[in-house]
């Protein structure tokens, strides 16, 4: 390890020559000056790395406790999605690497003279959401729950006045004050953690850049510089756009409760939660059923050429759903049996032969299985629908 007299061994080779004692100093100071012409980082590793070793466990621990508040205040935040949480210890080799770099100002000594104190990152946490909105809401729990000790946004590749690539918020934070009063955190009261929060594509742009292993702008060739530039601003264009469909499927759905209760159907497209919206309202809600059954409701309705609602309601208003579940199978149904039961009545044998497994073997099992509910429909004075005139509002064209 580097002495921090040795910044000032010129001044103590000049007071040295007062005495014998003083003299031996000079000449130990000439040594190290001269030692510092050829840095040993090879040992400086071997040594930081010795030191690490016997520590490691404990950032280990310390990124775990970590882990574990952040997985707690991520799960009791409402609508809060992420890709991934994981937390770690820098590894032995990993931490070598970073204790063995030289300095940017002067090559020949070492960046980090005391490496055990100085690299901030030995404890690590990182938090990868799916959008920029939710990087946001991720930043302002991670100032919650700890003390930050610095905040930063980094980028993945750099140099003044230009970025390229990833950007990534990066936080040193300590346990708040109150947890390190309590027995399980008293031990990581002086342990800085880093905590990284990134979206998945500003995370899959930092891997490969860290695969590639240019550690600056500059050094890299012009043919991969120029692509690493153009990809940059894909992967900004990319990140803006996620989250603008997102914000965007949140107020066409929003909007679409709202049509739905105010009875504008004509005006609601058949999606999946907007179907289940409108059943919920029309026959009732069934906490039993998936997002996977109203899309597939969906496709199916589609498939039938209905565009939005009020086609759909204007069909299955004749008929009464829990009548025609009690014909079929002598106890009210649920939800979506009960509107695939109504659908069937209002529109008879072409509902039947919409289904795709039915479609493959028109006069098969599953036709006649169908059929006869349909026989049991009109016997007990049911009047089934045809498919005679299409839903209001479709053509030809839409429904083929």
């Amino acid at each position: 390890m580097i002495d921090q007299g040795q910044e000032n061994t010129g001044e103590s080779a000049s007071a040295a020559t007062e005495s014998e004692a003083d003299s031996n100093g000079s000449a130990s100071a000439a040594e190290a000056a001269s030692s510092d012409d050829n840095f040993d980082f090879d040992a400086h590793r071997r040594d930081a790395v010795d030191q690490y070793q016997g520590v490691r466990q404990e950032f280990e621990d310390c990124s775990q406790a970590v882990y574990s508040v952040l997985q707690t205040a991520l799960a009791e935040e409402d609508g809060i999605l992420i890709h991934s949480l994981e937390a770690r210890a820098k590894s032995a080799d990993s931490f070598g690497r970073k204790a063995a770099l030289p300095s940017v100002e002067d090559p020949g000594q070492p960046k980090y003279p005391e490496p055990l104190t100085e690299i901030t990152d030995l404890a690590g946490a990182r938090v990868i959401t799916f959008l920029l909105d939710t990087v946001d809401q991720v930043n302002e729990i991670v100032e919650r729950e700890f003390d930050v000790v610095e905040k930063s946004t980094k980028s993945g590749l750099h140099e003044e006045g230009e970025r390229l690539g990833y950007q990534s918020v990066h936080f040193l934070v300590k346990f708040s004050e109150a947890r390190r009063s309590l027995p399980e955190y008293a031990r990581f009261k002086e342990l800085i953690t880093e905590v990284q929060v990134r979206t998945i594509l500003q995370h899959a742009w930092a891997e490969i850049e860290h695969d590639i292993q240019y550690k600056a702008v500059e050094t890299i060739p012009t043919s991969i510089r120029r692509r690493f530039t153009s990809l940059a601003g894909l992967v900004e264009i990319a990140d803006r756009e996620f989250q603008a469909i997102s914000t965007e499927d949140k107020r066409n759905r929003n909007d679409a409760r709202r049509l739905i209760q105010e009875g504008s159907l004509d005006r609601v497209e058949i999606t999946p939660d907007a179907l289940k919206a409108y059943l919920d309202l029309k026959l009732g809600p069934d906490g039993r059923m998936s997002e996977w059954s109203y899309g597939w409701e969906t496709r199916s309705l589609k498939r039938l050429g209905f565009e939005n609602l009020a086609q759909v309601d204007e069909r299955i208003e004749p008929y009464n759903d829990d009548r025609i579940s009690r014909i079929l199978w002598r106890t009210r149904q649920g939800q979506l049996r009960r509107f695939e039961d109504v659908l069937l009545a209002a529109m008879g044998d072409e509902y039947v032969l919409s289904l795709p497994w039915v479609a493959k073997d028109p006069e098969g099992e599953s036709a006649r299985f169908y059929r006869a509910l349909l026989e049991k429909l009109e016997k007990s004075g049911v009047e089934v629908g045809t498919y005679d005139s299409l839903p209001t509002g479709t053509t030809e064209e839409s429904s083929s």
